[in-house]
């Protein structure tokens, strides 16, 4: 099968990202296993720059355009962690970004994403913050940099699982939890073609599970709405290029509830000593929760660590 995002891409991506991020540490968590019954690793990618993967990404695809291109300046869309990705990747590469976020946006993320130089745009729900990008893009000759559904994207987001892969070769089980699906898409091209008996398992919120529905349906999906309170994975629709990958190469893509989100947020937070937010709790969440059969060692991504000090509080 012929992708059309392949392991060497990720692994030049690698080359794109590494002067500009950190390299996560991949963490053991002995009361993760022992609930579980496998060895237990957390992927502490809330550590990454920004908080998130999304710069890996980011700069990928920035690295990719032209010097007229980036003269022009970029624009995309988030609910808050690929807004600060693409504001700390054009920063790191000498341009200007515009970001439309949903109205009710994360107020700790908007002004992150304009602390990293970007203009932020308020624009609707995060339905709507699509079509007002798309007419910014035109009025001002931007280019677009979409936060999931791109080749460049995917195999930038990719480098976390080749991370993975080099420092725990023997690695059964990644979970990853899933938004519009360049994270999952991008972790399973590397895995996969580095070790294919290990199993990449993807998690959604009910209120977000374009994905999931996706498969199911045969045909990538865009839902009528969105409920969930991890914003960052509240993507409105499943990516074309991220489907067809995940079809090909992810083993299942499971569906939780807020309240396994919370538990696993609880978890980390408590044993783990790490304050995720809710997206980036959601692999934990699935796995305390029973939705996977697990392979061991097995691997959860905690990816997401901008967290509101008041609503943590609250969810603890």
């Amino acid at each position: 099968m012929v992708l059309p995002v392949t392991l060497d891409d990720v692994r030049a991506a690698g080359r794109v990202v590494a002067p500009h991020l950190h390299r996560t540490p991949l963490l053991s968590s002995a009361t993760l296993g022992r609930r579980l019954g496998a060895s237990a690793w957390l992927k502490a990618e809330l550590f990454q720059k920004t908080g998130s993967f999304k710069p890996r990404g980011a700069l990928n695809r920035l690295n990719a355009l032209t010097a007229h291109e980036l003269k022009q300046g970029v624009i995309s869309v988030s609910a808050g962690n690929h807004a600060q990705g693409l504001a700390y990747a054009a920063r790191m590469l000498g341009a200007n970004a515009t970001v439309v976020m949903p109205a009710d946006a994360n107020p700790l993320k908007v002004e992150a994403t304009r602390g990293y130089g970007a203009e932020v745009v308020l624009h609707g729900t995060v339905k709507e913050v699509f079509a007002r990008a798309r007419e910014l893009e035109r009025e001002r000759g931007l280019v677009f940099v979409h936060p999931f559904d791109d080749p460049w994207v995917v195999a930038g987001q990719g480098t976390v699982g080749l991370e993975i892969v080099e420092d725990l070769p023997e690695v059964g089980t990644v979970v990853v939890a899933v938004g519009g699906g360049g994270l999952l898409s991008g972790v399973a091209v590397a895995v996969k073609a580095l070790r294919p008996q290990t199993l990449v398992v993807g998690v959604e919120p009910e209120g977000a599970a374009a994905m999931r529905r996706s498969l199911d349906l045969g045909r990538a999906v865009r839902l009528d709405s969105v409920s969930t309170l991890a914003d960052g994975l509240a993507a409105p629709m499943a990516g074309e290029l991220n489907y067809a990958l995940v079809r090909a190469l992810v083993d299942d893509v499971v569906v939780v509830k807020d309240d396994d989100i919370l538990e696993g947020l609880r978890f980390l937070y408590t044993y783990a000593k790490l304050a995720a937010e809710p997206a980036g709790a959601a692999a934990v969440g699935a796995l305390l929760a029973g939705k996977i059969a697990v392979k061991p060692p097995v691997v959860a991504i905690v990816s997401g660590g901008n967290v509101d000090p008041a609503r943590l509080k609250a969810w603890l």
